[in-house]
């Protein structure tokens, strides 16, 4: 992977969400994969008989009302009660996904939403949260399985690799933290019931920290330069900011001044690539 081009599909979007940081509305698709994750979260708090999908489902609710409780916003996404108990019923089938991928009466996670973070030589800070870290003893020493759930459907074939840049980041994290390169990552797409796996190596981390400090210097280089250009594509129609894109007769704001505050949102930026890129 060294020596690869890299890029961010939009970078003037990826601008807008990471270094102006612009305000999104919420959708139905990205509060369900919320709630969701909280679901998974909690499953595990109780006792391995009792995490059923039954007990599951019957946790969306509670993790509905917290969000709302922390987000009002998200409370304006549906017109009436139906729509709104169609959407609950649409997290539990993404849970009845979730069950049809693994047994978690069987697992004992070592840690749920963990945050790592790290500083690379280069004085690059990465941090993220991982979903699920699995810890096994083995003769060999410890084993660690990564685990991160989509509420969406997989990607082709062509695609899978991208996919699984997320996870290989999360790993270089937990090997530079912990000295423990990860046996294991695991990509759950609940969506359509498939998962992706991978075994990484010291080789594949080292790739993959190549190819952060490569993100990181087209970032940086756009921000010298300004240069953050619009890349119409599909996605544009799931796009919040068409208003502000060139692509679409719009005018970007002006970059965040002084130029340390932009510096300080570029500091965070890694991570929202690695995630979007992947």
């Amino acid at each position: 992977m060294a020596g690869s081009r890299v890029v961010v599909s939009c970078p003037l979007r990826y601008r807008f969400r990471v270094i102006d940081r612009l305000p999104e509305p919420p959708s139905p698709a990205a509060t369900r994969g919320t709630v969701v994750h909280a679901v998974l979260e909690g499953l595990f708090d109780l006792p391995p008989a009792g995490r059923t999908l039954q007990a599951a489902a019957e946790l969306v609710e509670p993790a509905w009302a917290r969000l709302r409780e922390r987000e009002p916003a998200v409370g304006t996404l549906f017109d009436d009660e139906a729509a709104l108990a169609q959407w609950l019923e649409s997290a539990r089938e993404l849970l009845a996904g979730y069950f049809a991928l693994e047994d978690p009466t069987r697992l004992a996670p070592a840690a749920r939403e963990l945050y790592v973070e790290h500083v690379l030589e280069s004085g690059l800070r990465l941090r993220g949260y991982v979903d699920r870290l699995d810890e096994a003893t083995t003769a060999q020493g410890l084993a660690l399985r990564v685990v991160d759930y989509k509420t969406g459907r997989s990607p082709g074939p062509a695609f899978e690799n991208s996919a699984m840049f997320q996870m290989r980041f999360y790993a270089l994290l937990l090997w530079r933290v912990r000295g423990v390169i990860p046996r294991e990552l695991r990509l759950y797409y609940l969506g359509d019931r498939t998962w992706l796996r991978a075994t990484p190596d010291e080789a594949d981390l080292r790739a993959t920290e190549r190819r952060i400090e490569a993100l990181w210097a087209a970032i940086d280089r756009a921000h010298r330069t300004g240069d953050w250009r619009a890349t119409p594509s599909r996605l544009c129609s799931w796009c919040d900011h068409q208003a502000r894109c060139p692509a679409f007769g719009g005018t970007p704001p002006p970059l965040p001044a002084p130029r340390s505050a932009a510096a300080a949102a570029l500091a965070e930026a890694v991570p929202a690539v690695c995630e979007a890129d992947g």
